[in-house]
């Protein structure tokens, strides 16, 4: 029998992550408080008029004093990846019989390749987190659950993500209304495209891989081996 001591140990990424679950669109953590995710557009506020600024300005200064709950506003960058665009040129090239375009296009090709590798292209994305505090849920527990770190949700999981909607729900009606009238376009983000993010956030040089279907996993997102 080997000895227990000279066992490695060998922890999963989950391990080390603040995520219990995803389901229904809510992440929850694993201290049983939970977050929705809203991906937003942007506005470029220096090609407005001075006033279609102003009245931005107003429309902003509106959605914040309309705000009853916290919020946080997320802006992450990641550097493009044009090798599906490349590959679709290099099929239209291939297609064109026009010798004169294809040269054209073959020139076009050459430039976003050399303007990508000269140049650090960011494809920058903005994202609203709604949270939901564990405190919601009963504060005599939620808080020893804190206190003494305890391991596992505070609350049956199905509980906690029942009580998470009915607080989180009203309130990413709300943004998506007042975002409208901002001129943006909000929308939550799924279970899948959640998984997708936290995936690339804590997998920057994943090359861009796409994830199979969430109910897919056999376990929630890692399983220890």
């Amino acid at each position: 029998m080997p000895d227990p001591l000279k066992i490695p140990i060998r922890a999963s990424t989950q391990e080390h992550l603040e995520i219990e679950d995803i389901k229904d669109n809510i992440i929850i953590l694993k201290d049983g408080s939970c977050c929705l995710i809203l991906a937003t557009t942007a506005i470029n506020f220096g090609l407005l008029s001075e006033k279609e600024q102003d009245a931005l300005i107003y429309a902003y200064a509106a959605l914040l004093n309309s705000l009853t709950f916290p919020i946080e506003i997320v802006i992450r960058s990641k550097r493009k990846d044009v090798t599906s665009y490349l590959k679709l040129l290099e099929g239209e090239i291939l297609k064109q019989t026009n010798k004169l375009l294809q040269e054209q296009m073959k020139k076009y090709q050459k430039f976003v390749e050399d303007t990508v590798k000269k140049n650090n292209v960011l494809d920058k994305s903005f994202y609203v987190i709604i949270p939901f505090s564990t405190l919601e849920l009963g504060a005599t527990k939620a808080l020893g659950a804190i206190v003494k770190r305890q391991k596992g949700l505070p609350y049956p999981k199905d509980y906690i993500l029942e009580r998470a909607k009915m607080n989180l729900y009203p309130k990413k009606d709300h943004l998506i209304r007042q975002f409208n009238r901002l001129g943006l376009k909000t929308k939550e983000l799924t279970t899948q495209e959640a998984i997708q993010l936290f995936y690339d956030i804590y997998n920057p040089e994943s090359g861009f891989q796409k994830l199979a279907a969430g109910q897919e996993y056999a376990a929630p997102i890692v399983q220890t081996l």
